[in-house]
């Protein structure tokens, strides 16, 4: 497997003993991480949840990391990450948390060492944003949702 940047990871006390993030396949884009809870979490339907993975990471500027659902537990569970993607910055030295939510119909129960999100390196590409009198007419103009059909 080829790999393009190092990513630093130190592992926290309540992480010990779990598996460190992995990519399950050789052509998966995103690396599982896993769940460091010290007691089962249940999250009702609705909940909020800001999973502890048992990690900190330094990531190399002009990077981010993304952390994105796991697609089974979405079309199971309805797990998701309502700020999808969430975004760890590159000058982040704390705790990686997965902030979950349950849109499902059931509670959905959360155990250590469970795989709950998937994190994606991504390059960052910065803007510098110029102020200018007026912008420059495109077919769609100032259409805005639904706009362009259903």
């Amino acid at each position: 497997m080829r790999f393009d940047i190092d990513i630093a990871i130190t592992v926290l006390p309540h992480g010990e003993g779990l598996p460190l993030p992995a990519y399950a396949t050789d052509g998966a884009a995103g690396l599982d991480a896993v769940a460091a809870v010290t007691e089962t979490v249940v999250m009702a339907p609705g909940a909020r949840f800001a999973v502890p993975l048992g990690f900190a990471m330094a990531i190399p500027p002009g990077y981010e990391v993304q952390v994105r659902p796991r697609s089974g537990l979405a079309l199971k569970h309805g797990l998701s990450v309502p700020n999808a993607p969430g975004t760890i910055d590159s000058d982040y030295r704390g705790e990686v948390k997965a902030l979950l939510i349950n849109l499902g119909d059931e509670a959905f129960t959360i155990e250590r060492g469970m795989r709950i999100c998937q994190l994606v390196p991504a390059a960052v590409t910065r803007a510098a944003l110029v102020t200018v009198a007026s912008l420059d007419d495109t077919a769609r103009g100032s259409g805005g949702f639904g706009s362009t059909g259903a």
